[in-house]
């Protein structure tokens, strides 16, 4: 146990906090993750990776995180995160950096379409594999795959980078 969380922790913490967007609830959701596969052990199969098992672990325990979160009312924090449109020189520094920039975009995505890039490209996971940590057909992963690539171009655009990636 003490070897798959090494192997795997950072990978599924980063994916949760993607899903849940706050540090302490990935925290805490990773502990029950690895808890649940410690006590499911024996029902594996083996039919996947590890990888996509723990994964669909995490997605299952994200979004019922998700679902009871209660609306939260707006704290300082929060309202400091929330984007100004105003170009300032730091934002503008930014939008020169591809990365920075493809960064921004991917948040813009709907989270079905930013689900299914952070796992296809950050995860490395093939269609069959996000199709059964999520829980769709794989055409569906196709399809949201195609539209949230198109739309990343478009908001790419936007931000004055069309293609040509070094």
């Amino acid at each position: 146990m003490q070897v798959l969380y090494a192997r795997h922790h950072v990978r599924v913490y980063r994916f949760v906090l993607r899903l849940v967007r706050n540090e302490a609830t990935a925290e805490d959701l990773i502990s029950e993750v690895f808890l649940d596969v410690w006590r499911q052990a024996g029902k594996f199969e083996g039919r996947s990776a590890a990888s996509t098992w723990m994964l669909s672990i995490a997605r299952f325990k994200a979004l019922s995180a998700l679902r009871r979160r209660p609306e939260e009312e707006l704290d300082d924090e929060t309202a400091g995160q929330i984007e100004d449109h105003a170009d300032d020189p730091e934002t503008t520094l930014a939008k020169k950096d591809k990365g920075s920039a493809l960064r921004q975009c991917l948040t813009r995505l709907s989270a079905d379409h930013r689900e299914i890039i952070d796992l296809v490209y950050y995860h490395e996971k093939s269609v069959e594999e996000v199709a059964e940590i999520v829980g769709i057909p794989e055409a569906t992963v196709k399809t949201r795959m195609f539209y949230a690539r198109k739309k990343l171009s478009e908001l790419l655009k936007e931000q004055g980078i069309d293609r040509g990636w070094p």
